[in-house]
């Protein structure tokens, strides 16, 4: 199958390198645009009912999170030769914005990292096993050698 587009989803973690590399070298093999994304995790508001709380200053600056997360995004785009204009940095559940994107921008290949994650694991913290279940495209989940 020759790919039209391929979304690159990283975290990252040092591991991160491997997925690039993956994707970039699946993305000349089929000369087709690379959109690389990240997704800063939502933190919804919590209710602690009447107990007081210190609230982190952190969490109180989601844009500065974001902020962040743009400029690492952007320095792992110019370190791999990847257009500014072809980045994102979104803001929602991980596995839920990237196959949001997927489908509205015509993806029709995501890459992402897997851990092998099993069991409760897996449910409890795997974004690439909930993509490859929903995805509207084909999903390549590379084994992320943790050595």
């Amino acid at each position: 199958m020759n790919y039209q587009h391929t979304l690159i989803a990283v975290d990252f973690s040092a591991s991160c390198e491997q997925v690039i590399n993956r994707g970039l070298h699946i993305a000349k093999l089929n000369s087709c645009p690379v959109s690389l994304i990240h997704v800063v995790e939502y933190l919804p508001p919590m209710d602690f009912g009447y107990e007081p709380i210190i609230v982190p200053d952190w969490y109180n600056n989601e844009q500065e999170i974001v902020s962040q997360a743009e400029k690492s995004l952007q320095k792992l785009a110019t370190e791999h030769d990847i257009a500014t204009e072809r980045t994102r940095v979104l803001t929602g559940t991980p596995k839920n914005e990237i196959l949001k994107f997927a489908e509205t921008d015509d993806v029709d290949l995501i890459v992402i990292g897997s851990h092998g994650r099993h069991g409760f694991q897996r449910l409890l913290g795997s974004t690439a096993y909930p993509v490859i279940q929903n995805a509207h495209c084909d999903v390549l989940a590379i084994r992320i050698s943790e050595d």
